[in-house]
Formats: structure tokens, C-alpha cells, sequence
């Protein structure tokens, strides 16, 4: 399936220093990967980046841990999909605030800003997430969908609230643990392999003073903790990073591809186990919500299999893995890359998930025709 760098990227960007991908279909169990996990040193050739490196996850954290939890605790009857947040959170604030739901916060309509730098407005967890509750909505609840870290921090905190321990314990509890994933976990991997995901903080030193693609009150001089060196074995996410320990609803997994592709066969046959959630439950998450390409925590995609359409749900993650996954067909994809490890314009991780999408749906085409 895979035999190189992804090719046919979009001008002016580069690809990845490494790639690998995992396809699991009935009939079909295909890994592949290419390239390099880190930087040179010493004029020395990089170590290769193979089906085994542990990769930070930054964003498919939102779906692994947090939705997935979240799954659980709606199946168990711990926490209502329509339930409001103040309901666990009780200083998340009043007005239009006390209307938002968990399910506004799964589908990103909850009216929250879509990234905040945490890290210059506190020291610390606990007056990072004091802050975040004093915040008000960027837009009215419901009005849009607005892509939010913000909102899956909140539903982090929830899952830990709810759990009644740390959001990494009840993360291994509800969800690493059962589904057998032992390489994935918050803060730091799992073992000595690991991707290299960027070369410091400099993507968000230049949101902050250029305000795209979102304004704030700051310059990068009023933060004097910025990495400048590649970052390795720790939490590329800078809110993840600085004040949440590496541990957060919406970022801060690593986690190797196996134990991605395993995640997605286990949803992919989700059916087969009710012991983890109630296959009802899990159908109300994985269905279309008001904007046709996002449901519950997941994501929508087409996978074109020859003349037939499928969707597939999943999450891609900034540093550049993704993972998806199609209910009830047993096809499960996973893409671990590090993509920010290059001089040029990094590709987009949706562009390289595109690719996978296309690569995965013409070769399990081959296999029905």
C-alpha cells in the first residue's frame, strides 16, 4: 500500500520526514513505512521511522481518549449527552454558558473559542482551567460549528470529574486498559522509539504575534519557557505541554501505530463489543450531527471502495497521525507521520489523510472486484 512518500502534495509544501500506515480490512492486514523519525545529528543519517515508533497523537488524543471515554461513561448512564456542563463543571458560568451541553461540546457547536494560549494567562493547571471557566463564548451555543481544543479540555475535565480520579487513570481505565492498548499513554511513550514532532514551539510563537489563524492579547516576549530545540518524548501541544502536565482532554497521547489500528478495528466492530459500550450508544455517536462531516467527537469521511461509498469516522492530529475507522464493515486505517520535521511548508495532516483515504479505499477495492 505504501512504497515511499506520500506524492502528489499540494504546491509549495513538503512531506514528511517519515510515514507509516496500518490497514486492516476482512481479508486484508497491510503496514508499511518510509523514511526518517528524527533529525540528523552530527552529520550522522537520521534513524529510520518504522511500523513500531511512538508517535505524540495531538489531536486524535480528542477521539482515542476523550470520545472514547465519553462513549463508555453515556453507555454506563454516568454522564447525558444532553446534560449541561455546569452540571460537572460547576464554575464553567452562567448565561448563555449554562445552556451548553456535553453534546454541543462533542460537536464543537458549544460557542467556544477555538484556542487560547493557556500558558500565558496561567502558571499552573488549576488557574489555566479556572481561567478557561471565566472565559466567555466567542459565538452563541449552537450557532456553528467552531473546531474547539478549548471545548475538549472541558470535556476532559468532565471524564476525570465524573471517574472521580486524574484524567490519566481514568483514561486507562475506561479506555487504554480494555482495549489492550499497552503503547499509548499521556506525557510521555511508551518506549525508546520515538518520532521527532517539530523542531520547538515555533508554530505557535508565530500564531501568537501574527494572530492567525486566531487573535489573542499576547506576543511570544511575555512567555519566557518556549522550546527552541526539536521536541522528542514530550507533549508538542503548547497547552498540553506547559500547563496541563502533558495530560489533556484534547491533547497529549502518544501512542504507536499498532495500538492505533487496534483502537479502530475494536470501533470498527463495534457491535461485537457491548461489554464496553451499548452498540445503541455507540451508533447515536457515530451518526451525522448538524454539520454532515462531524458527529459525536468523530469526525466523517467517504471512503470511495470501487463504485460504492462508505464513511469512515476518525480524527487526524496537528504533528500528523490520524486514525479511522468504518462501523460495522471491520476496516480500520491509521497514519503516523512527522510532518513538521521539515524545512520547507509542512503538508497539511488532512492532506496526507486524504491520500491514506484513497490508497486504503483502492486497495481493499481490489480485493471486491
Amino acid at each position: 500500500m505504501v512504497s515511499g512518500v506520500p506524492r502528489g502534495l499540494p504546491k509549495h509544501t513538503t512531506p514528511p520526514a517519515g510515514v507509516a500506515l496500518a490497514l486492516r480490512a476482512p481479508g486484508l492486514d497491510e503496514t508499511a513505512a518510509a523514511g526518517f523519525r528524527g533529525t540528523s545529528v552530527d552529520g550522522a543519517e537520521p534513524a529510520p521511522l518504522t511500523v513500531d515508533t511512538h508517535h505524540d497523537l495531538a489531536s486524535v488524543t480528542k477521539i482515542v481518549a476523550t470520545t472514547t471515554a465519553l462513549l463508555r461513561l453515556v453507555s454506563a448512564g454516568a454522564v447525558g449527552l444532553d446534560d449541561e456542563v455546569r452540571h460537572y463543571l460547576s464554575d464553567f458560568g452562567a448565561g448563555k454558558k449554562a445552556t451548553v451541553t456535553v453534546r454541543d461540546l462533542l460537536l464543537h457547536r458549544a460557542g467556544l473559542s477555538e484556542w487560547y494560549p493557556l500558558y500565558l494567562a496561567a502558571d499552573d493547571a488549576e488557574t489555566a482551567t479556572a481561567f478557561l471557566d471565566r472565559m466567555p463564548l466567542r459565538y452563541p451555543p449552537r450557532s456553528g460549528r467552531h473546531y474547539s481544543d478549548l471545548g475538549f479540555m472541558m470535556l476532559g475535565r468532565i471524564i476525570a470529574q465524573v471517574a472521580a480520579e486524574p484524567l490519566q487513570g481514568a483514561i486507562a481505565t475506561l479506555v487504554t486498559g480494555p482495549l489492550q492498548m499497552s503503547s499509548t499513554r499521556f506525557a510521555r511513550p511508551a518506549g525508546d522509539e520515538v518520532a521527532t514532532s517539530s523542531f520547538g514551539d515555533q508554530v505557535e510563537i508565530a500564531m501568537i504575534d501574527t494572530g492567525v489563524p486566531y487573535p489573542t492579547p499576547y506576543r511570544s516576549d511575555d512567555f519566557t519557557s518556549w522550546r527552541r530545540s526539536p521536541v522528542v518524548g514530550t507533549v508538542n501541544d503548547g497547552n498540553a505541554f506547559h500547563v496541563f502536565a502533558g495530560t489533556s482532554g484534547h491533547a497529549g497521547l502518544f501512542s504507536t501505530l499498532a495500538d492505533l489500528v487496534m483502537f479502530a478495528d475494536t470501533l470498527a466492530s463495534y457491535e461485537e463489543h457491548s461489554e464496553l459500550w451499548k452498540p445503541e450508544v455507540a451508533r447515536e455517536f457515530f451518526a451525522p450531527g448538524p454539520d454532515a462531516d462531524q458527529a459525536l467527537g468523530f469526525r466523517r469521511y467517504c471512503l470511495d471502495l470501487g463504485s460504492e461509498h462508505v464513511t469512515m469516522l476518525g480524527h487526524p492530529g496537528f504533528v500528523g497521525c490520524a486514525v479511522g475507522f468504518v462501523p460495522g464493515r471491520g476496516i480500520a486505517l491509521a497514519l503516523a507521520s512527522n510532518r513538521l520535521l521539515t524545512t520547507g511548508v509542512p503538508v497539511p495532516t488532512d492532506e496526507l489523510w486524504q491520500q491514506a483515504l484513497v490508497a486504503a479505499g483502492a486497495t481493499i477495492g481490489e480485493l471486491t472486484t
